[in-house]
């Protein structure tokens, strides 16, 4: 079977991957010149001098990825030499907050984590127990439309237990806030992770670019198209047009509102007038190159927000460690999710303000005063994930048409816009077409 995937993300790699096991000829289609989609490598650095190469986002895995993880290693790509596991540790760069899953079987090793967090009263730490029983107790499912501010209500959940764990949690799982975050999609994330098996908690931290993570060893037994940005896509029971030329199926994988806008040209443009209207958060990554070594306690660490002064990170990661190398300088990558304020700011003033974020937290946590920065790069992705708000309608990855499939984190996973989603889409848009091959 002839098949066409639309887009090099890692849910048209995972997809085209699965077509060519299953012995299609498949063709990628790909506007860049790099596979990885959101989470690739940047070939063009608008800065130079930095150890290794920069991606256009940080991202991080879960021992709960179980699609990734097999993914990488029919692809011949070893998730124990190309990522870094450590167990759950959320340690927060000025001292003020850790939790950490020690490597005791489920659930004990969540429970014991949460009534061993520092920086909660004893209070804080039973709430925070009884929403993770409550939630297990309910098999997960919360009322339908609760956002996240909602459900922790209705948990009573301690004011400061949500700004130290909580929230943090939903911005980097879900990239909205917890006023507007869908609770189930937070419910099965927690599900996953922290109510899962041990293992399922752990962090995988990759040593390497996204790129060469993974997309490039499935790029390289593909029929790759780079430079071609598709115009059209228009399906019949018997195929596939892909900008004209034919093909007997295809897989659309490029982000909602380019799939509306290459599907509203032909038969499928009913399929494609909802996808434009789905609403999308940005995600904002600094990385830093300091003049000497300053090592971070721990490979990835929470920062403490604080909008009013404009220091937005989240979560520092220490980019010199993970890459293993002992240089006389270190890299670091601070990241900001939900980061509609800061693209709004001048980007020199929004560094600024990061800089001084980092550095005041450092030495609250007992770091010595940090380097003078002599390199910069931020990268500001205003459509990083779509808005993961309450009764959000999103498409299965099977459609009317038995020759088209759709694949991306924003098509219905049961996940946020996380990189597991993506796969997890891409293979079952796969599985779609085949089944109906058969």
């Amino acid at each position: 079977m002839k098949v066409a995937v639309v887009g090099a993300g890692w849910a048209g790699l995972a997809a085209a991957t699965t077509l060519h096991d299953a012995g299609c000829a498949v063709t990628v289609y790909e506007a860049a010149h790099t596979p990885g989609g959101r989470a690739k490598r940047v070939q063009h650095l608008p800065h130079d001098g930095f150890a290794t190469p920069l991606d256009n986002g940080q991202h991080i895995l879960l021992g709960a990825y179980t699609d990734t993880l097999a993914l990488m290693r029919r692809l011949g790509c070893d998730p124990d030499t190309l990522l870094v596991r450590q167990p759950l540790c959320l340690a927060a760069l000025d001292g003020g907050f850790t939790l950490a899953a020690p490597r005791l079987p489920a659930p004990w090793h969540a429970a014991v984590a949460l009534l061993s967090a520092r920086g909660l009263p004893w209070p804080d730490r039973l709430a925070c127990l009884r929403l993770m029983r409550g939630l297990r107790g309910a098999h997960w499912r919360v009322p339908r439309n609760e956002t996240v501010k909602n459900l922790l209500a209705r948990y009573a959940q301690p004011a400061r237990a949500t700004r130290l764990l909580w929230e943090p949690l939903c911005l980097a799982a879900l990239n909205t806030p917890v006023e507007l975050a869908c609770a189930q999609l937070y419910a099965n994330v927690l599900r996953d992770s922290l109510g899962g098996p041990r293992a399922a908690t752990d962090v995988l931290l990759p040593r390497t670019d996204l790129s060469s993570l993974w997309p490039e060893a499935a790029a390289a037994r593909l029929t790759m198209r780079y430079g071609h940005a598709v115009h059209t896509a228009a399906p019949d029971a018997n195929g596939v047009d892909i900008d004209g030329e034919r093909h007997e199926a295809a897989v659309i994988a490029v982000p909602p509102s380019v799939a509306a806008r290459i599907l509203a040209r032909g038969p499928a443009h009913e399929l494609a007038a909802g996808l434009a209207d789905m609403r999308h958060a940005p995600i904002a990554t600094l990385t830093l190159k300091l003049d000497a070594p300053w090592r971070l306690p721990r490979a990835m660490m929470m920062l403490a927000d604080d909008p009013a002064r404009g220091h937005y990170g989240q979560w520092i990661f220490d980019r010199t460690s993970l890459a293993g190398q002992h240089t006389g300088h270190t890299e670091l990558t601070i990241v900001v999710s939900a980061a509609t304020a800061l693209a709004e700011q001048d980007r020199e003033q929004a560094t600024r303000s990061l800089i001084e974020q980092v550095s005041e937290h450092g030495m609250r946590g007992g770091l010595p005063a940090m380097p003078r920065v002599v390199g910069t790069a931020l990268f500001i992705d205003k459509r990083a994930t779509f808005l993961a708000v309450p009764g959000l309608a999103r498409p299965a990855q099977k459609t009317a048409w038995p020759t088209l499939a759709l694949a991306g984190d924003w098509t219905d996973t049961g996940y946020p816009g996380v990189l597991e989603g993506a796969v997890r889409s891409g293979l079952r848009a796969a599985d779609a077409l085949i089944s109906r091959a058969t």
